[in-house]
């Protein structure tokens, strides 16, 4: 068998079981202002620049934070929150091991 690579595009999707570990961890709320509904999985290192879809790069945020987090200058404020929640739940967090590299 010749195996398959994945592409950044799968690398970086977050799968229904990463959803519902990352849903657990954050109890259900949004992790910036506490919102238990219309609820979103956001990456920390996003998408765009190669950030994958595991735990340690995903966090859960209401759909109004995850807007602001994307689209607006807080993001710088917002991120430095969300490195150090990351850092909380995983000892030895390396946002660098986040991204994807081909061929890795």
């Amino acid at each position: 068998h010749r195996r398959q690579r994945m592409s950044m595009r799968e690398h970086t999707k977050i799968s229904p079981d990463t959803r519902r570990k990352v849903r657990k961890r954050d109890k259900g709320c949004c992790i910036l202002c506490g919102r238990p509904w219309y609820l979103e999985c956001a990456h920390y290192i996003s998408r765009a620049q190669g950030g994958l879809g595991v735990e340690e790069n995903i966090v859960t945020l209401c759909w109004m934070c995850h807007h602001t987090y994307d689209q607006t200058t807080k993001r710088a404020e917002y991120r430095k929150y969300i490195r150090a929640y990351l850092q909380s739940k995983y000892p030895g967090w390396d946002e660098n091991s986040l991204i994807y590299r081909k061929g890795q």
